[in-house]
């Protein structure tokens, strides 16, 4: 039986977020929305977009599903679903279940078919934050280190020695505002094609999530 390889990693924004009078307080909504991922390339001067696949977003619609999406002819999404939720408490939370995503777009500049048999994330509001969480599981092409520190950055190296990277890979990509006001954006996977230049760029998101407390 194959080895599955799974890690999981949670990252929390709550101190540092914007501190609201209290009628403005009271007057906004949290909100949250995810997608089981997109994708934005030009190959060889062929542009290919996807996405985002299955969305959902607490405003509505508030699930998503798909059966599997193709992207061109070497990426693949499989099933997965969405769901977005705003409790009666204010509290809005988002998230993306997927499996077998499979891109093989780096193959024909000799670099890996790139495999993630399960991933996830999500997010969920606070009183003046927000949480959020992904997961990756069984994965090949890439090294899945036990614990993923937030922007966690593998690079695929070029065919030979002095050729510019492939691609690099950013598993748990976190962004948040600076200063921050207790949104954040999280991504299971992102990769990122020819980051310094090369016959192809634009990136692929695996599994993504974004919360607001204060979204409007």
């Amino acid at each position: 039986m194959a080895k599955i390889n799974r890690a999981v990693v949670v990252a929390v924004l709550a101190a540092g977020a914007l501190a609201l009078p209290g009628q403005a307080q009271a007057q906004t909504v949290s909100t949250a929305s995810a997608s089981l991922g997109s994708a934005d390339l030009v190959v060889n001067g062929e542009v290919t977009q996807a996405g985002p696949i299955a969305a959902c977003d607490v405003a509505g619609p508030a699930a998503g599903a798909s059966d599997g999406v193709d992207v061109g002819a070497d990426t693949e999404f499989g099933r997965g679903e969405t769901s977005c939720t705003r409790a009666g408490d204010g509290v809005s939370s988002a998230k993306a279940t997927g499996q077998r995503f499979e891109t093989s777009v780096l193959s024909q500049f000799g670099g890996p078919t790139i495999r993630v048999r399960t991933f996830s994330a999500e997010c969920r509001t606070t009183t003046n934050g927000s949480s959020g969480y992904v997961e990756l599981g069984g994965v090949s092409g890439f090294t899945l280190p036990q614990d993923i520190p937030p922007n966690h950055t593998i690079t695929i190296p070029g065919r030979v020695q002095g050729d510019p990277p492939l691609a690099e890979l950013v598993l748990n990509e976190f962004t948040a505002p600076t200063p921050p006001d207790g949104s954040l954006a999280t991504t299971a996977l992102r990769i990122k094609l020819f980051p310094q230049g090369g016959p192809a760029s634009g990136d692929i998101r695996v599994g993504t999530a974004s919360c607001d407390p204060y979204g409007g």
